[in-house]
Protein backbone atom coordinates (compact mmCIF):
# COMPACT_ATOMS: atom_id res chain seq x y z
CA UNK A 1 0.00 0.00 0.00
CA UNK A 2 1.62 3.37 -1.28
CA UNK A 3 2.28 5.80 1.62
CA UNK A 4 -0.54 8.59 2.49
CA UNK A 5 1.05 12.13 1.86
CA UNK A 6 1.52 14.65 4.22
CA UNK A 7 2.33 18.34 3.86
CA UNK A 8 5.57 19.05 4.56
CA UNK A 9 6.73 22.89 5.69
CA UNK A 10 9.80 24.61 5.73
CA UNK A 11 9.06 27.63 8.07
CA UNK A 12 10.69 30.71 9.10
CA UNK A 13 9.32 32.13 5.62
CA UNK A 14 7.65 35.44 5.70
CA UNK A 15 4.70 36.04 3.86
CA UNK A 16 3.99 38.36 1.17
CA UNK A 17 1.59 38.64 -1.56
CA UNK A 18 -2.41 38.37 -2.63
CA UNK A 19 -4.54 34.99 -2.17
CA UNK A 20 -7.73 34.61 -3.62
CA UNK A 21 -10.39 32.93 -1.27
CA UNK A 22 -12.44 30.24 -2.44
CA UNK A 23 -16.27 29.85 -1.90
CA UNK A 24 -17.67 29.19 1.34
CA UNK A 25 -17.32 25.14 2.34
CA UNK A 26 -19.96 26.09 4.55
CA UNK A 27 -22.09 27.43 2.23
CA UNK A 28 -21.74 24.65 -0.63
CA UNK A 29 -23.11 22.02 1.37
CA UNK A 30 -26.49 23.05 2.27
CA UNK A 31 -27.01 24.51 -1.30
CA UNK A 32 -26.16 21.46 -3.21
CA UNK A 33 -28.42 19.82 -0.84
CA UNK A 34 -31.05 22.46 -1.87
CA UNK A 35 -30.39 22.01 -5.85
CA UNK A 36 -32.26 18.84 -4.99
CA UNK A 37 -35.65 20.57 -4.48
CA UNK A 38 -35.73 22.53 -7.78
CA UNK A 39 -37.21 21.12 -10.67
CA UNK A 40 -34.73 21.41 -14.04
CA UNK A 41 -30.91 22.34 -13.73
CA UNK A 42 -29.26 24.62 -11.32
CA UNK A 43 -25.89 26.45 -11.25
CA UNK A 44 -23.44 27.42 -8.64
CA UNK A 45 -20.94 29.36 -9.13
CA UNK A 46 -17.44 30.00 -7.15
CA UNK A 47 -18.26 26.37 -5.66
CA UNK A 48 -14.47 25.04 -4.04
CA UNK A 49 -13.24 22.39 -5.05
CA UNK A 50 -13.19 20.47 -2.21
CA UNK A 51 -13.97 16.37 -0.98
CA UNK A 52 -16.94 17.16 0.85
CA UNK A 53 -18.49 19.06 -2.20
CA UNK A 54 -17.43 15.64 -3.84
CA UNK A 55 -19.32 13.61 -0.93
CA UNK A 56 -22.00 15.97 -1.75
CA UNK A 57 -22.59 15.27 -5.58
CA UNK A 58 -22.04 11.71 -5.11
CA UNK A 59 -25.06 12.05 -2.71
CA UNK A 60 -26.87 13.98 -5.26
CA UNK A 61 -26.00 11.02 -8.04
CA UNK A 62 -27.41 8.42 -5.73
CA UNK A 63 -30.51 10.43 -6.04
CA UNK A 64 -31.19 10.55 -9.45
CA UNK A 65 -29.72 13.69 -10.24
CA UNK A 66 -27.39 14.89 -12.84
CA UNK A 67 -24.07 16.75 -11.66
CA UNK A 68 -21.56 18.14 -13.79
CA UNK A 69 -18.87 20.35 -12.95
CA UNK A 70 -17.18 22.89 -15.05
CA UNK A 71 -13.75 24.99 -13.57
CA UNK A 72 -15.41 26.80 -10.12
CA UNK A 73 -18.98 25.69 -11.29
CA UNK A 74 -20.98 23.15 -10.11
CA UNK A 75 -24.72 22.59 -11.94
CA UNK A 76 -26.92 19.62 -11.14
CA UNK A 77 -30.26 18.96 -13.09
CA UNK A 78 -33.22 17.50 -10.02
CA UNK A 79 -35.56 17.47 -12.60
CA UNK A 80 -36.29 13.67 -11.54
CA UNK A 81 -35.96 12.23 -8.04
CA UNK A 82 -35.67 8.43 -8.54
CA UNK A 83 -34.32 7.59 -5.21
CA UNK A 84 -34.75 8.40 -1.64
CA UNK A 85 -32.11 6.18 0.44
CA UNK A 86 -28.33 7.30 1.13
CA UNK A 87 -26.47 4.84 1.65
CA UNK A 88 -24.13 4.56 4.70
CA UNK A 89 -21.01 4.46 3.04
CA UNK A 90 -22.00 8.15 1.13
CA UNK A 91 -23.28 9.69 4.63
CA UNK A 92 -20.33 8.85 6.80
CA UNK A 93 -17.85 11.10 4.21
CA UNK A 94 -19.04 14.31 6.38
CA UNK A 95 -21.05 15.28 9.06
CA UNK A 96 -22.97 17.95 6.84
CA UNK A 97 -24.53 15.18 4.88
CA UNK A 98 -27.38 15.30 7.62
CA UNK A 99 -28.77 18.79 4.95
CA UNK A 100 -30.24 15.83 2.64
CA UNK A 101 -31.99 14.96 5.11
CA UNK A 102 -34.92 18.37 5.13
CA UNK A 103 -34.07 18.43 1.32
CA UNK A 104 -35.23 14.98 0.68
CA UNK A 105 -38.30 14.76 3.11
CA UNK A 106 -39.00 18.26 1.42
CA UNK A 107 -39.22 16.96 -2.51
CA UNK A 108 -40.71 13.69 -1.77
CA UNK A 109 -41.98 13.57 1.68
CA UNK A 110 -39.59 10.05 2.36
CA UNK A 111 -36.06 9.75 3.31
CA UNK A 112 -33.82 6.85 4.50
CA UNK A 113 -30.38 7.76 5.46
CA UNK A 114 -27.80 6.73 8.34
CA UNK A 115 -26.49 9.21 10.93
CA UNK A 116 -23.36 11.36 9.38
CA UNK A 117 -20.08 10.90 9.80
CA UNK A 118 -17.40 13.82 9.82
CA UNK A 119 -14.55 15.41 12.19
CA UNK A 120 -14.89 13.81 15.73
CA UNK A 121 -15.61 17.49 17.90
CA UNK A 122 -17.50 16.06 20.90
CA UNK A 123 -21.47 15.68 20.47
CA UNK A 124 -23.34 17.28 18.13
CA UNK A 125 -26.89 15.92 18.44
CA UNK A 126 -29.75 16.05 15.42
CA UNK A 127 -32.35 15.83 17.73
CA UNK A 128 -32.99 19.74 17.33
CA UNK A 129 -33.56 18.81 13.49
CA UNK A 130 -35.64 15.14 14.16
CA UNK A 131 -37.75 17.04 16.68
CA UNK A 132 -38.81 19.80 14.29
CA UNK A 133 -39.07 17.55 11.56
CA UNK A 134 -41.75 15.55 14.19
CA UNK A 135 -43.76 19.12 14.67
CA UNK A 136 -44.03 19.49 10.66
CA UNK A 137 -45.86 15.85 10.58
CA UNK A 138 -42.83 13.38 9.86
CA UNK A 139 -42.85 10.41 11.28
CA UNK A 140 -39.35 9.00 12.07
CA UNK A 141 -38.04 5.35 12.41
CA UNK A 142 -34.62 5.12 14.33
CA UNK A 143 -33.35 1.49 13.96
CA UNK A 144 -29.88 -0.36 13.46
CA UNK A 145 -28.08 3.08 12.97
CA UNK A 146 -30.11 4.30 10.69
CA UNK A 147 -33.42 7.10 10.27
CA UNK A 148 -36.36 6.07 8.16
CA UNK A 149 -38.58 9.31 7.82
CA UNK A 150 -41.82 9.30 6.39
CA UNK A 151 -44.45 12.53 5.67
CA UNK A 152 -47.92 10.26 5.43
CA UNK A 153 -50.12 13.26 5.46
CA UNK A 154 -47.41 15.58 3.77
CA UNK A 155 -45.09 18.18 5.51
CA UNK A 156 -46.78 21.36 6.88
CA UNK A 157 -45.52 24.36 8.57
CA UNK A 158 -45.02 24.57 12.09
CA UNK A 159 -43.60 26.87 14.84
CA UNK A 160 -40.07 25.68 15.78
CA UNK A 161 -38.36 27.28 18.79
CA UNK A 162 -34.67 25.76 19.20
CA UNK A 163 -32.71 25.33 22.40
CA UNK A 164 -29.85 26.51 20.49
CA UNK A 165 -29.11 28.43 17.29
CA UNK A 166 -28.35 25.57 15.68
CA UNK A 167 -26.66 26.08 12.03
CA UNK A 168 -27.66 22.62 10.99
CA UNK A 169 -30.64 22.58 12.19
CA UNK A 170 -31.85 26.01 10.91
CA UNK A 171 -30.70 24.59 7.48
CA UNK A 172 -32.28 21.39 7.39
CA UNK A 173 -35.64 23.29 8.77
CA UNK A 174 -35.39 25.84 5.71
CA UNK A 175 -34.89 23.39 3.37
CA UNK A 176 -37.96 21.03 4.77
CA UNK A 177 -40.09 23.93 4.74
CA UNK A 178 -40.03 25.98 1.65
CA UNK A 179 -41.92 23.16 -0.27
CA UNK A 180 -44.23 22.58 2.94
CA UNK A 181 -48.14 23.39 3.66
CA UNK A 182 -48.62 26.62 5.50
CA UNK A 183 -45.67 28.50 7.08
CA UNK A 184 -43.14 27.57 9.31
CA UNK A 185 -41.76 29.84 12.10
CA UNK A 186 -37.82 29.11 13.39
CA UNK A 187 -37.67 30.94 16.53
CA UNK A 188 -34.02 31.63 17.87
CA UNK A 189 -32.69 30.61 14.65
CA UNK A 190 -28.60 30.35 13.58
CA UNK A 191 -27.70 34.18 11.68
CA UNK A 192 -24.75 32.95 10.55
CA UNK A 193 -23.62 34.23 6.63
CA UNK A 194 -24.20 30.78 5.43
CA UNK A 195 -28.13 30.83 6.28
CA UNK A 196 -28.45 34.30 4.20
CA UNK A 197 -26.70 32.59 1.33
CA UNK A 198 -29.14 29.63 1.75
CA UNK A 199 -32.00 31.74 1.92
CA UNK A 200 -30.93 34.01 -0.80
CA UNK A 201 -30.51 30.87 -3.45
CA UNK A 202 -33.95 29.52 -2.10
CA UNK A 203 -35.24 32.74 -2.74
CA UNK A 204 -34.09 32.57 -6.35
CA UNK A 205 -35.88 29.64 -7.12
CA UNK A 206 -39.08 30.62 -5.67
CA UNK A 207 -39.40 30.48 -1.91
CA UNK A 208 -40.81 33.11 0.23
CA UNK A 209 -38.30 33.25 3.31
CA UNK A 210 -38.05 36.66 5.27
CA UNK A 211 -35.91 37.11 8.11
CA UNK A 212 -33.01 35.00 7.44
CA UNK A 213 -29.96 36.48 9.29
CA UNK A 214 -32.12 37.46 12.26
CA UNK A 215 -33.39 35.11 15.24
CA UNK A 216 -36.53 34.52 13.53
CA UNK A 217 -36.53 33.21 10.24
CA UNK A 218 -40.27 32.82 8.69
CA UNK A 219 -40.70 30.36 5.86
CA UNK A 220 -43.97 30.56 3.70
CA UNK A 221 -44.46 27.36 1.89
CA UNK A 222 -44.66 27.36 -2.05
CA UNK A 223 -46.00 24.29 -4.38
CA UNK A 224 -42.67 24.22 -6.22
CA UNK A 225 -38.90 25.80 -6.81
CA UNK A 226 -37.21 26.53 -10.31
CA UNK A 227 -33.99 26.38 -11.13
CA UNK A 228 -31.45 29.60 -11.13
CA UNK A 229 -27.78 30.78 -10.93
CA UNK A 230 -26.02 31.05 -7.72
CA UNK A 231 -22.60 32.71 -6.82
CA UNK A 232 -21.57 31.56 -3.50
CA UNK A 233 -20.44 33.79 -0.98
CA UNK A 234 -16.68 33.71 0.15
CA UNK A 235 -15.26 31.31 3.16
CA UNK A 236 -14.85 33.24 6.34
CA UNK A 237 -12.82 30.66 7.73
CA UNK A 238 -10.70 29.99 5.06
CA UNK A 239 -9.98 33.92 5.05
CA UNK A 240 -9.19 33.77 8.40
CA UNK A 241 -6.94 31.04 8.03
CA UNK A 242 -5.01 33.07 5.70
CA UNK A 243 -5.00 35.94 8.16
CA UNK A 244 -3.65 33.69 11.15
CA UNK A 245 -0.75 32.76 8.38
CA UNK A 246 0.38 36.59 7.57
CA UNK A 247 0.17 37.31 10.95
CA UNK A 248 2.12 34.49 12.41
CA UNK A 249 4.73 35.19 9.83
CA UNK A 250 5.01 38.66 10.28
CA UNK A 251 4.03 39.34 6.63
CA UNK A 252 1.83 41.44 4.38
CA UNK A 253 -1.28 39.75 2.43
CA UNK A 254 -4.33 41.25 0.40
CA UNK A 255 -6.85 38.68 0.12
CA UNK A 256 -9.42 39.32 -2.57
CA UNK A 257 -13.08 37.53 -2.71
CA UNK A 258 -13.79 38.31 0.98
CA UNK A 259 -16.24 39.83 2.95
CA UNK A 260 -14.91 41.81 5.68
CA UNK A 261 -17.95 42.11 7.28
CA UNK A 262 -18.49 38.59 7.35
CA UNK A 263 -14.58 38.61 9.32
CA UNK A 264 -15.55 41.61 11.72
CA UNK A 265 -14.72 39.67 15.05
CA UNK A 266 -11.49 37.42 13.91
CA UNK A 267 -10.51 41.11 12.50
CA UNK A 268 -11.54 42.47 15.88
CA UNK A 269 -9.06 39.98 17.60
CA UNK A 270 -6.29 40.02 15.37
CA UNK A 271 -6.04 43.75 15.40
CA UNK A 272 -5.76 43.67 19.20
CA UNK A 273 -2.83 41.35 18.84
CA UNK A 274 -1.43 44.73 17.07
CA UNK A 275 -2.26 43.81 13.44
CA UNK A 276 -3.06 46.41 10.69
CA UNK A 277 -6.18 45.42 8.62
CA UNK A 278 -8.30 47.52 6.18
CA UNK A 279 -10.63 46.61 3.45
CA UNK A 280 -10.87 48.06 0.46
CA UNK A 281 -12.45 47.72 -3.43
CA UNK A 282 -15.53 46.01 -1.45
CA UNK A 283 -14.48 42.65 -1.40
CA UNK A 284 -10.37 42.62 -0.22
CA UNK A 285 -8.90 42.49 3.28
CA UNK A 286 -5.18 43.58 3.96
CA UNK A 287 -3.15 42.59 6.42
CA UNK A 288 0.08 43.45 7.77
CA UNK A 289 1.92 42.13 10.82
CA UNK A 290 5.32 43.78 10.26
CA UNK A 291 5.59 44.69 13.88
CA UNK A 292 6.02 43.27 17.50
CA UNK A 293 2.59 41.89 18.13
CA UNK A 294 1.21 40.44 21.38
CA UNK A 295 -1.53 38.42 22.78
CA UNK A 296 -5.00 39.28 22.53
CA UNK A 297 -5.69 38.10 25.75
CA UNK A 298 -8.98 36.31 26.29
CA UNK A 299 -11.04 34.63 23.38
CA UNK A 300 -14.63 33.43 23.68
CA UNK A 301 -16.00 31.26 21.09
CA UNK A 302 -20.12 31.78 20.69
CA UNK A 303 -22.62 31.39 18.02
CA UNK A 304 -22.75 34.46 15.27
CA UNK A 305 -22.42 37.00 15.00
CA UNK A 306 -19.73 36.43 17.92
CA UNK A 307 -16.13 34.77 17.69
CA UNK A 308 -16.17 31.58 15.09
CA UNK A 309 -15.39 28.27 16.72
CA UNK A 310 -13.87 27.36 13.86
CA UNK A 311 -11.37 29.77 13.61
CA UNK A 312 -10.65 29.53 17.17
CA UNK A 313 -7.50 26.58 16.69
CA UNK A 314 -6.21 29.35 14.29
CA UNK A 315 -5.98 32.04 16.39
CA UNK A 316 -4.56 29.33 19.41
CA UNK A 317 -1.68 28.54 16.61
CA UNK A 318 -1.15 32.09 16.36
CA UNK A 319 -0.66 32.42 20.22
CA UNK A 320 1.48 30.46 20.44
CA UNK A 321 4.26 32.77 18.71
CA UNK A 322 2.79 35.73 20.43
CA UNK A 323 3.91 37.45 23.57
CA UNK A 324 2.23 36.86 26.61
CA UNK A 325 -0.41 34.62 27.84
CA UNK A 326 -3.89 34.13 25.50
CA UNK A 327 -7.04 32.48 27.17
CA UNK A 328 -9.26 30.52 25.24
CA UNK A 329 -12.70 29.28 26.14
CA UNK A 330 -14.52 27.42 23.78
CA UNK A 331 -18.05 27.28 24.37
CA UNK A 332 -19.73 25.31 21.21
CA UNK A 333 -17.82 22.09 21.25
CA UNK A 334 -16.48 20.28 23.94
CA UNK A 335 -13.72 18.59 22.08
CA UNK A 336 -12.22 21.49 19.96
CA UNK A 337 -9.02 21.03 21.23
CA UNK A 338 -6.71 18.21 19.42
CA UNK A 339 -4.85 20.22 17.69
CA UNK A 340 -3.26 21.45 21.25
CA UNK A 341 -1.34 18.57 21.89
CA UNK A 342 0.37 18.38 18.64
CA UNK A 343 1.13 22.12 18.94
CA UNK A 344 2.49 21.52 22.01
CA UNK A 345 5.21 18.86 19.83
CA UNK A 346 6.45 22.33 18.11
CA UNK A 347 7.32 23.66 21.49
CA UNK A 348 4.24 25.53 22.21
CA UNK A 349 2.78 25.91 25.98
CA UNK A 350 -0.49 25.03 25.79
CA UNK A 351 -2.31 23.67 29.25
CA UNK A 352 -6.11 22.47 29.04
CA UNK A 353 -8.63 22.61 32.09
CA UNK A 354 -11.72 21.64 30.37
CA UNK A 355 -12.93 23.99 27.60
CA UNK A 356 -10.59 26.53 28.86
CA UNK A 357 -7.23 26.30 27.11
CA UNK A 358 -4.25 28.63 28.41
CA UNK A 359 -1.57 29.32 25.80
CA UNK A 360 1.80 31.10 26.92
CA UNK A 361 3.79 32.54 23.84
CA UNK A 362 7.02 31.37 22.66
CA UNK A 363 9.95 32.70 21.00
CA UNK A 364 10.50 30.22 19.27
CA UNK A 365 8.43 26.68 17.88
CA UNK A 366 10.60 23.62 16.32
CA UNK A 367 9.56 21.43 12.98
CA UNK A 368 8.05 18.24 13.84
CA UNK A 369 5.78 15.48 12.67
CA UNK A 370 2.30 15.70 13.40
CA UNK A 371 -1.00 14.73 12.82
CA UNK A 372 -4.31 16.64 11.95
CA UNK A 373 -7.04 15.36 13.67
CA UNK A 374 -9.98 17.23 12.23
CA UNK A 375 -10.20 19.89 9.57
CA UNK A 376 -10.15 23.09 11.26
CA UNK A 377 -7.03 21.77 13.76
CA UNK A 378 -5.28 20.87 10.82
CA UNK A 379 -5.59 23.92 9.53
CA UNK A 380 -3.95 25.46 12.43
CA UNK A 381 -1.07 23.05 12.40
CA UNK A 382 0.30 24.39 8.76
CA UNK A 383 -0.59 28.19 10.58
CA UNK A 384 2.04 26.71 13.04
CA UNK A 385 4.08 25.18 10.73
CA UNK A 386 4.76 28.31 9.00
CA UNK A 387 6.54 29.56 11.81
CA UNK A 388 8.56 26.75 13.19
CA UNK A 389 12.22 26.64 12.73
CA UNK A 390 13.02 23.89 10.75
CA UNK A 391 10.93 20.98 9.19
CA UNK A 392 7.23 20.53 9.92
CA UNK A 393 5.26 17.07 8.63
CA UNK A 394 1.44 16.58 8.85
CA UNK A 395 0.08 13.67 7.86
CA UNK A 396 -3.79 12.23 7.76
CA UNK A 397 -4.13 15.81 5.86
CA UNK A 398 -7.45 14.25 4.05
CA UNK A 399 -9.33 16.24 7.26
CA UNK A 400 -7.99 19.60 5.15
CA UNK A 401 -8.65 18.72 1.87
CA UNK A 402 -12.45 18.57 3.06
CA UNK A 403 -12.36 22.55 3.42
CA UNK A 404 -9.68 24.26 2.30
CA UNK A 405 -8.81 24.03 -1.92
CA UNK A 406 -5.48 24.80 -3.50
CA UNK A 407 -4.06 25.49 0.50
CA UNK A 408 -0.60 25.27 -0.44
CA UNK A 409 -0.47 26.39 -3.70
CA UNK A 410 -1.80 29.47 -2.08
CA UNK A 411 0.49 29.79 0.94
CA UNK A 412 3.29 28.71 -1.59
CA UNK A 413 2.36 31.94 -4.33
CA UNK A 414 3.10 34.32 -1.42
CA UNK A 415 6.42 33.51 0.00
CA UNK A 416 5.84 29.82 2.02
CA UNK A 417 7.98 26.50 1.51
CA UNK A 418 5.49 24.17 1.55
CA UNK A 419 4.55 21.25 -0.50
CA UNK A 420 2.49 17.38 -0.47
CA UNK A 421 4.63 14.77 -0.62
Amino acid sequence: MAEAQRIVIQGGKRLEGEIKVQGAKNSALPLLAAMSLCNGESTLHNCPSLTDCDAACRILSCLGCRCRREMGSISVNSSVISNTDVPSSLMREMRSSIVFLGAILGRTGHCRLSFPGGCELGPRPIDFHLDAFRKMGVVINEEHGYLDCTAPKGIHGAAIALAMPSVGATENIMLAAVLAKGTTEIHNAAREPEIVDLADFLTKCGAKIKGAGESTVIIEGVERLDCCEHTIIPDRIAAATYLCCGAITRGELILTKACSSHLSMIISVLEQTGCSIYSFNRDSVYINAKKALKSPGTVRTSVHPGFPTDAQPLVMALCTALKGTSIFVETIFENRYKHAAELTRLGAKINIDGRVAVVEGVDRLSGAELEAADLRGGAALVTAGLFAEGVTKISNISHIDRGYENLEKNLRNVGADIKRC
